[in-house]
C-alpha cells in the first residue's frame, strides 16, 4: 500500500465509515480478517469508523452482517 496514497485517503475521507469485506473465507488459504486488518493497517485510521467482515460472496455469508454495520453507521450524526 502506497504511503502517499494512504495519506491522501486519510485526509480526503476524514470521518468516513469504511467497510471491508474479507471475501473468499470459504477457501483454505484465505487470509484471516486479522491478517487483512494488519496488511491494510486499519488500526492507523484515526478519523474513521471501520469494520472488517469475513464473507463468502458465492453463498452470501457475512454480506448482511457487513451491510447492517454500514447502515447503522450511516444513521450516526457526524462527529
Amino acid at each position: 500500500i502506497n504511503a502517499e496514497y494512504m495519506g491522501w485517503a486519510e485526509e480526503e475521507l476524514a470521518n468516513a465509515s469504511l467497510l471491508v469485506f474479507a471475501n473468499k473465507q470459504d477457501l483454505p488459504n484465505a487470509m484471516s480478517t486479522s491478517e487483512i486488518t494488519d496488511q491494510l493497517k486499519l488500526h492507523t485510521f484515526r478519523n474513521h469508523e471501520w469494520y472488517i467482515q469475513g464473507s463468502c460472496a458465492s453463498s452470501g455469508e457475512g454480506l448482511f452482517e457487513g451491510l447492517d454495520w454500514f447502515a447503522g453507521n450511516l444513521k450516526k450524526p457526524a462527529a
